[in-house]
């Protein structure tokens, strides 16, 4: 018997776990025939905007790993390029190459990773991980030469970006404008709480109250930065914009699969719904680009064994089962510092893991071998 095709569509941070879950479960149901497509040829996170900008070699040590190095894809095949076409009832999707040209992808299961554009640090271009390199290390020099950097945003990419920077730099004017009473509204109070006093210590200006007038790119700009709101301009040197304008990655998939943001519409159980509620036979969804629930929970949460537990039922022809939503987000918020590494329940609850334990234990074991099924030495 042929081994079923499962295509990826995506090899983001969800996507490479939902390999590393389908490889996994192997060992019980079978081997899988696992393509995935890439828009790089390594995983370019969207996890820790801060440190990213802020200490870039840290950043790029855990977040920035070539997709050859993960045991999760040995004996896949992995396409460098972005889907751009899909054909469900024929079950095949169409894939612009990065060397040029196209090829069309049979399968007998999707699954759709292909996350979403989110302010100046995701988007899907496809490029070389030389290029990706080249961004990340422009990215800090842009943020390095400002004195004065105003962040705009309420979520915890910019509340990481403000945290970070004040940290690094501190002799950097950091301002973080936001319109609510209080930033990081889907997590817990207890959780702003904690993380307010870490920038309040490091000397990040808070500015509750201000919605700012957004440009129409999310680029990184000068100030000053204008309000709705009437308080008057802020100046700064340079401005950055974490005002959570996600646009989906889905411009290649029938509008009969997408809601009205464009996101795909997923069920509990991470099976693609048509415009009836109905599932789509042998497709899949997982990531932000999943409209799960509002909190887009799948992209968290370790969804990615529900998945993979789910495609095999499909394959086998039992019945799914669904996710438990977790009502309010969890986890890091600055992400790992000099002193060790914050976690955050969603009952706002903090664990401190020392710096040592996130270097020899955290990322080592729990991230590299445990969730992404190993990663080899570059």
């Amino acid at each position: 018997m042929s081994r079923p095709r499962v295509v990826l569509a995506g090899l983001g941070d969800t996507g490479l776990l939902t390999a590393g879950a389908l490889r996994a479960g192997e060992r019980r149901f079978g081997p899988l025939d696992l393509t995935g497509v890439a828009t790089t040829p390594a995983l370019v996170s969207g996890q820790e905007l801060g440190v990213r900008l802020a200490r870039p070699e840290d950043w790029r040590r855990d977040y920035l790993v070539e997709l050859r190095r993960y045991r999760s894809l040995q004996g896949a095949r992995v396409v460098h390029g972005a889907v751009v076409d899909a054909d469900l009832d024929a079950g095949e999707v169409r894939v612009a190459r990065a060397g040029g040209g196209t090829e069309t992808l049979a399968y007998d299961v999707l699954v759709v990773a292909t996350g979403v554009a989110n302010g100046f640090w995701r988007d899907a271009s496809v490029r070389s991980t030389a290029e990706a390199e080249r961004d990340l290390r422009a990215r800090h020099e842009q943020v390095a030469g400002a004195g004065r950097v105003a962040v705009v945003g309420g979520g915890a990419a910019a509340v990481s970006v403000a945290g970070n920077l004040a940290l690094t730099w501190p002799d950097k004017q950091v301002d973080l404008y936001f319109p609510g009473e209080r930033p990081l509204p889907q997590h817990h109070g207890r959780t702003w709480v904690g993380v307010r006093r870490r920038l309040e210590a490091a000397g990040v200006g808070l500015h509750p109250g201000h919605r700012a007038v957004l440009p129409e790119s999310d680029e990184p700009s000068p100030g000053p930065v204008t309000f709705s709101t009437s308080q008057p301009p802020a100046e700064a040197d340079l401005v950055l914009w974490a005002v959570g304008r996600v646009r989906p990655h889905t411009g290649w998939l029938p509008s009969r699969v997408l809601d009205d943001g464009g996101f795909v519409r997923t069920g509990l159980d991470l099976r693609v719904r048509d415009a009836a509620g109905d599932p789509v036979d042998g497709i899949f969804a997982i990531g932000d680009v999943a409209a799960t629930d509002p909190l887009r929970s799948s992209a968290r949460n370790f969804s990615h064994h529900l998945l993979a537990r789910n495609l095999r039922a499909h394959l086998d022809g039992r019945p799914p089962k669904e996710m438990t939503l977790p009502g309010r987000r969890w986890g890091s918020v600055l992400g790992p510092q000099p002193d060790g590494l914050d976690v955050w329940t969603a009952s706002g609850r903090r664990t401190h893991l020392p710096r040592w334990f996130q270097d020899r234990v955290i990322q080592p074991v729990a991230v590299r071998r445990v969730l992404y099924g190993g990663v080899r030495r570059g």
